[in-house]
């Protein structure tokens, strides 16, 4: 399917009008937002004009994480996160909570305080006080992030984390019944990644996650959402339309809403010439989104980042080229791109919600 893309340098991109993308989601009963960090909003004025025309839903990148709201076993500290809670609020955008549970991010005292008989004490802690501190302000809550990982080697493919070795396999309900008893009108959801391809580990990913999506809805567990993160390879070419539409087709059978919550395209290994690779970039959104948004579960497209200024594929996915990575819809200067083009084009072609 990409192979399409790389191959038709006559594909125009165009859109009509310069209604705002959050404008084009709307129209179409869909939301659309970004991930930020207060620094960042503080410092760039133009970041912070561009985020407001644009967005309508405000994700904190790391700024609800543990290890940034837990300086230390006995404290919280909500400055940064209320911040950005604030700024969504003062401009009429919906605010998300990321993330509740995650085997990553967790504070340097972690390791040296939990164990296996105060464990749980800490999660119902952690929980309760963190949705409680934002109860009424949140859309949603990721309660639990990225728990599946079938390369682990375990029946269940749960990832081998702090919160499985310490608690079990029902940590992942326990945390659900939490959130849902302390911030009762919240969208709770599950997020995880490496679902897109039609590859033996996407595969048995998506496998993985139905499992456990349909043994948490068995049980009654207050489950509202599914997360599909969607860091998109920009090199990678097995994306398979009708297996992406039946597994969200599936979830979305459970009675769950989808969300895209962390989109970009990694644009690492693909050509050094940056307006063959804003092209090729432009047409995996293209592609992507027209698959998802068939799927009228799907209420909401979250980049994670606006600008290319601002993305945390600069650190993780570098170029070996040393170029400027450009995989968000936002140049560095906050001009729009091919990529804004696409995710446009999208929203004005999707079914109504």
């Amino acid at each position: 399917m990409y192979s399409q893309v790389l191959d038709n340098s006559s594909k125009e991109f165009k859109v009509f009008g310069k209604t705002s993308l959050k404008d084009r989601a709307t129209a179409k009963g869909l939301m659309y937002g970004a991930a930020a960090v207060q620094d960042d909003l503080v410092s760039n004025k133009d970041l912070k004009t561009s985020f407001i025309r644009e967005c309508n839903m405000l994700v904190p990148d790391y700024q609800l994480k543990w290890d940034k709201i837990r300086p230390t076993s006995k404290k919280f500290d909500f400055t940064k996160s209320d911040w950005l809670a604030q700024f969504a609020q003062s401009h009429n955008m919906l605010f998300r909570g990321h993330t509740l549970v995650w085997h990553q991010a967790l504070p340097v005292w972690f390791q040296e305080v939990v164990n296996c008989k105060n464990a749980e004490n800490f999660l119902l802690e952690h929980i309760t006080t963190v949705t409680k501190h934002y109860r009424g302000r949140i859309h949603s809550w990721d309660v639990v992030n990225e728990a599946i990982e079938p390369d682990d080697g375990r029946t269940d493919s749960l990832r081998k984390s702090p919160w499985l070795e310490f608690l079990g396999v029902d940590y992942i309900e326990l945390a659900f019944r939490t959130a849902a008893a302390t911030d009762p009108k919240a969208m709770l959801v599950y997020n995880d990644y490496g679902l897109e391809y039609d590859n033996p580990k996407d595969e048995a990913k998506r496998t993985a996650i139905l499992k456990l999506l349909e043994r948490l809805k068995s049980r009654g567990t207050p489950i509202h959402g599914f997360g599909m993160q969607s860091h998109l390879m920009g090199h990678q070419t097995g994306l398979n339309a009708k297996k992406l539409r039946n597994f969200l087709a599936d979830v979305a059978s459970l009675g769950l809403k989808i969300l895209i919550t962390e989109l970009d395209v990694i644009d690492q290994k693909l050509t050094s010439d940056p307006i063959v690779r804003d092209r090729i970039v432009a047409g995996i959104y293209e592609d992507y989104l027209n698959i998802v948004l068939d799927e009228r579960a799907v209420i909401a497209v979250l980049t994670w980042g606006l600008s290319d200024k601002y993305t945390w594929v600069s650190n993780f996915f570098p170029r070996s080229d040393k170029s400027p990575v450009r995989p968000l819809p936002l140049d560095s200067n906050m001009k729009s791109k091919l990529a804004w083009n696409a995710i446009a084009r999208a929203f004005d072609h999707a079914p109504k919600r």
